[in-house]
């Protein structure tokens, strides 16, 4: 750098300047001098000095050689000899050659070194030039080197001026786009950079993403699905075994299974009516026990079909039934393998017992319906459709929830070990008539949780009477009551039917003492209300039972005792 600008800027060389610059030597690593150019109008040079030779290090010599070369430089030029700068002793050479070898740097520039001063020049024979000198001293490294030309000076293209004929392509997406300079290329404006090409390696990989996107959510919705249904094609969900069949004998199913096989639904046909009720085998002669009022329409024993739960069938005569206990005994013949249901103890059971149920409501067979004990000794009256109390029956009854419906009358109560506690018979309806459908009421009402059941002891007592004699016997005290007496109590009447007397003459309460207008308020230390309660209380006992009853006279309570009387039921 010379003021601040490069060296390929400066102004050209002189020719003694150019004459100083001595041939490259050889090198020893490889590294060989490249042969200066011959331009034509260069007059044939002396013969060079050796290879190698370096000026620096000629000594004397170098200052005799660069002595001739100034007096040459002199007369061509014209300007005569120049004194030499002086300098110091030892310094190098003003202008040492430029020699560059594999690995090694460069000389310094020649402004940057000093001139030394030779002790004594030494006159030289006249050196040639080994090239012409370069005018504008711009190769690229440094000075001029003796074996290579300088590059041509690039510049940029000229613009088109406005007024230039000819039609320009616009380009197709806007302005024209920057363009890139070259400095070694050739003259003229630069062509634009090619279209850029998609790369396919690019294009592979975003095909490989969305591929690997699309397989990885179908996969997971392929896992999904068969994870939550345990396959492709088909559905298989666990079950367990079919075979467990087990179930604890004083279960809901342990009793309906231990009893439905003694259990028979009656279909009745007769008077005009069909009706459908219960019953449950008694002994294995084929007895089966149900209320009256199922069969109380059937006229023989083609008018009573049996089917039992197996859904064998078979026709039923009538053995006998009582109107005032609403029970009946039919008969089967011809079929085996009955199973008789075991008969319980009504006085020992307790209220909140747990009970099932089970009949044919609206004519469904074999359905089993549980619930509890309300209530006991539950007074109730049913039937009474005569309009002559004929058929009215009184029931000391077992009060249950267990669902009863129209069907159910007939069909076992069943205790938690699957004996018969009772015969269910009647419900209350919601609108306050009594009864059930089979009963030929003019409703037929659904369950509301009150039924009634008459209790097997009862049963028991009834079922014995009519299959030994085909009828049951009441238990009586000889009196005859008031029943439209509105106080509390039973009240003897003052005149029995048809104006006979009310108190029968000879008859238990007659020998008891008891008398015309009499009122009953207790039964074995147990109120009574009226007349319909005192009917129920006696017929729960047997004829031959002794009582205690208690009775108001004249204001007065009194105490009589009396033994049970038998009359024939109807």
């Amino acid at each position: 750098m010379n003021n601040g600008k490069p060296n390929w800027w400066s102004r050209p060389s002189s020719a003694p300047e150019a004459a100083r610059i001595p041939a490259p030597p050889p090198s020893g690593d490889g590294d060989f001098p490249l042969p200066a150019p011959h331009p034509p109008t260069t007059p044939p040079a002396q013969a060079p000095e050796p290879a190698g030779t370096d000026l620096r290090a000629a000594g004397p010599a170098g200052a005799d050689a660069r002595a001739a070369e100034a007096e040459a430089e002199a007369e061509t030029t014209g300007t005569g000899p120049q004194a030499p700068e002086p300098v110091a002793a030892g310094s190098p050479d003003p202008a040492p050659s430029v020699v560059l070898t594999k690995g090694e740097p460069r000389d310094p520039a020649p402004e940057e070194v000093p001139h030394v001063q030779d002790p004594a020049p030494v006159p030289a024979p006249q050196a040639q030039p080994l090239h012409a000198p370069d005018e504008y001293r711009t190769p690229p490294y440094g000075e001029p080197g003796p074996w290579a030309p300088a590059p041509p000076v690039q510049r940029p293209p000229a613009p088109v001026p406005p007024h230039q004929q000819g039609p320009v392509p616009p380009h197709p997406q806007g302005p024209a786009p920057w363009t890139q300079y070259d400095p070694w290329g050739v003259g003229g404006p630069a062509l634009p950079p090619p279209p850029a090409k998609r790369s396919r390696k690019g294009l592979a990989v975003a095909g490989a993403l969305v591929f690997a996107l699309i397989t990885g959510v179908i996969g997971g919705g392929i896992g999904a699905y068969v994870e939550r249904n345990g396959g492709l094609t088909t559905v298989e969900l666990p079950q367990s075994d079919a075979k467990d069949t087990g179930r604890a004998p004083e279960s809901v199913a342990g009793i309906a299974a231990s009893a439905l096989p003694g259990v028979v639904t009656l279909h009745v046909r007769g008077g005009g009516s069909s009706g459908t009720g219960t019953g449950f085998v008694l002994d294995t002669k084929g007895h089966i026990l149900t209320n009256n009022h199922v069969v109380d329409g059937a006229r023989s024993s083609a008018d009573i079909s049996v089917t039992f739960s197996s859904g064998e069938t078979a026709r039923a005569k009538l053995v006998g039934k009582d109107t005032g206990y609403d029970l009946a005994v039919v008969q089967v013949t011809g079929v085996s393998g009955l199973k008789p249901l075991p008969l319980g103890n009504s006085d020992g059971v307790r209220v909140g017992d747990p009970v099932v149920a089970i009949g044919a409501p609206f004519d469904l067979s074999n359905t089993v319906t549980s619930g509890i004990i309300s209530a006991k000794e539950r007074p109730i009256t049913a039937g009474g459709e005569k309009g002559d109390g004929s058929d009215v029956s009184y029931v000391d009854a077992l009060q249950t929830d267990a669902p009863i419906n129209p069907g159910n009358s007939g069909g076992p109560l069943l205790d938690s070990k699957a004996r018969v506690i009772g015969i269910n018979s009647a419900i209350r309806a919601a609108g306050g008539s009594g009864g059930d459908g089979e009963g030929g009421g003019a409703s037929q009402p659904g369950s509301i949780g009150l039924g009634f059941a008459i209790p097997i002891n009862q049963g028991k007592r009834v079922a014995e009477e009519l299959i030994n004699t085909g009828k049951a016997t009441h238990p009586v005290i000889g009196v005859s009551l008031d029943m439209q007496y509105n106080g509390d109590g039973a009240r003897v009447g003052q005149k029995g039917k048809d104006g006979t007397a009310s108190v029968t003459p000879g008859g238990p309460a007659a020998k008891a003492g008891l008398r015309p207008g009499d009122v009953i308020t207790k039964v074995d230390g147990q109120r009574v209300h009226n007349g319909e309660e005192l009917i129920v209380k006696i017929r729960a006992h047997r004829p031959g039972d002794r009582l205690e009853l208690t009775l108001e006279r004249d204001g007065k309570e009194l105490t009589k005792t009396l033994t049970l009387g038998s009359s024939q039921g109807t």
